[in-house]
């Protein structure tokens, strides 16, 4: 097998290139839309022209939430600015969560998350896509996973962080019941959002997000798209296996989840049900429940690798690739950079590991189509070897 070992010897982009690139990027129309649906109009911004066949990047955030809170951080980082020239952008807003939402008339039945993802092939129809890639967060994860079960032709890669495809359990349910009782709805968005830990050692990013849900979301909006999320039904997903007919995301996908965030067991769990050749779980140290706040140049990168890993953005500007034959089954991948850790967060190292056998691979545009970057944390249990693993990323 192929050891790999990324040496981060120049940015992802060199600094002449920074300056076209933030003008080109700076130039891009950005046109606000409302679609249609059976439940309202769904608040849309479109960043960019979509580019002939080339699929555009559809985003869906988490609950508490909309898409400026949730994306700008990661999109107005630098690094992405080289995918926001290849890429069209649409961010797509609940019902109801937008900036400056009107209150639902009373009566008003909210949508299910089922019938929330029902929105999205409207969203393309409004705006003539033919697919895209999903970039989801919590309950945008689970919105845009259960989008591509039922329309797959639509959905060429899905990047899906803190995802949880299971039905609230019943001592879940049971927690929130007692909680909704004696916390007020901001409390329990952080409890969702943040990990205990960070609720305790960043508390000003915590309060700032607290103050947005109290103060920015229209709050009886929000109430019923948190126990819309809080009645979702399982999506059944199963491990395929060879022979069976099995229900399980058909195009590749990248699941990310920061290693002391509250959804880590949910992601985790999420993996083993997937088709382990078209997905891979990246586990982001010293990172909480939203890495893209917390490490945004580390989740740009690996977005790109992803892309890289899909047929697209093949010339892109990455980091440094020193590769080594050796005898073992795995491959290391280490992360070694400049980058300051107040810019990335990242530290000094990441290693992976992957159990895939002998299929060759590479964090660059060398995929197949539809493959994606493939590797396993360094505390993978032992896995019995007539099994496949899916390919399990430690940053």
């Amino acid at each position: 097998m192929d050891d790999i070992q990324v040496v981060e010897s120049k940015p992802l982009l060199v600094d002449r290139e920074l300056p076209g690139l933030r003008e080109a990027v700076q130039q891009l129309a950005i046109k606000e839309h409302d679609v249609e649906t059976a439940y309202g109009r769904l608040h849309c911004t479109m960043r960019g022209i979509p580019k002939g066949e080339r699929p555009v990047i559809l985003t869906f955030h988490d609950i508490g939430l909309n898409h400026k809170t949730c994306w700008d951080s990661l999109f107005q980082h630098e690094d992405m600015l080289e995918i926001l020239h290849h890429f069209a952008v649409c961010h797509v807003d609940a019902l109801g969560q937008h900036e400056g939402a009107n209150t639902f008339s009373t009566g008003y039945e909210y949508p299910s998350m089922d019938e929330l993802s029902e929105t999205l092939p409207l969203v393309l129809k409004h705006f003539g896509l033919k697919s895209v890639i999903g970039l989801g967060m919590g309950a945008g994860a689970f919105m845009l996973t259960k989008f591509a079960l039922e329309y797959p032709k639509m959905v060429e890669g899905l990047v899906l962080i803190n995802i949880n495809p299971c039905a609230e359990g019943w001592m879940d349910w049971a927690a929130h019941k007692i909680s909704g009782w004696t916390h007020a709805l901001p409390d329990l968005i952080i409890s969702h959002l943040f990990g205990k830990e960070e609720i305790h050692h960043n508390q000003d990013m915590v309060a700032t997000y607290r103050h947005h849900v109290m103060r920015d979301m229209n709050q009886f909006n929000l109430q019923l798209f948190v126990k819309a999320y809080e009645s979702r039904r399982d999506l059944e997903i199963e491990r395929p296996v060879p022979g069976s007919n099995t229900r399980t995301l058909k195009c590749p996908s990248l699941l990310v989840v920061g290693d002391s965030s509250p959804a880590v067991d949910a992601v985790v769990e999420c993996n083993t049900k997937l088709d382990p050749t078209k997905a891979t779980l990246l586990k982001m140290a010293d990172c909480g429940g939203m890495p893209q706040i917390d490490q945004p140049a580390k989740l740009t990168e690996a977005f790109k690798y992803f892309i890289q890993g899909m047929g697209y953005m093949p010339s892109a500007s990455m980091t440094r690739l020193v590769r080594s034959r050796t005898a073992s089954g795995s491959s290391v991948t280490s992360f070694e950079g400049s980058r300051s850790r107040s810019h990335t967060h990242e530290g000094n190292r990441s290693r992976a590991h992957t159990n895939e056998g002998p299929r060759s691979r590479s964090h660059t545009a060398e995929h197949l189509r539809g493959h994606t970057p493939a590797a396993a944390t360094d505390a993978a249990p032992a896995v019995d070897q007539g099994m496949l693993k899916t390919p399990e990323v430690s940053c």
